[in-house]
């Protein structure tokens, strides 16, 4: 179990070519013997954007501040606080600070060694498909 606040987690440099101004916390990892996600938390100064990439899986975002634009190769897609975004497997993207205040948002991922594994099995989770509204 781990319970902190936010802020006791570290503040690192996204130091990846092709991002501006882009800080993360890796709120919950395999360091906290997470078997299977990843929670993280950017923080994207005005003006500043992660990396324009794709990989083989899924984000779910939430937007807890600021605003923005997912930029896709569909286009720049805007987002304020409170939305929620859904990105699939293999799509370009990068999320970028339009606002003139910090943007922060929170960003589940899985861990990228167990992905393939889990993707072949098949779900035991009954609530994953939606259907259940009473947990």
């Amino acid at each position: 179990m781990k319970l902190v606040h936010y802020d006791e987690v570290e503040l690192e440099n996204v130091d990846i070519e092709g991002a501006k101004d882009t800080k993360i916390r890796w709120l919950i990892s395999q360091k906290d013997n997470a078997p299977n996600f990843a929670l993280r938390m950017f923080e994207v100064q005005p003006g500043g954007y992660t990396p324009y990439h794709k990989h083989d899986w899924e984000h779910e975002s939430f937007i807890l501040e600021g605003e923005g634009v997912l930029v896709t190769e569909d286009g720049e897609k805007p987002f304020k606080p409170w939305d929620v975004l859904y990105i699939e497997p293999n799509m370009m993207h990068r999320f970028k600070n339009t606002g003139n205040t910090l943007m922060r948002f929170l960003c589940i991922i899985p861990h990228q060694a167990n992905y393939k594994k889990k993707r072949e099995e098949e779900s035991l989770n009954p609530f994953a498909s939606g259907v259940a509204n009473n947990c």
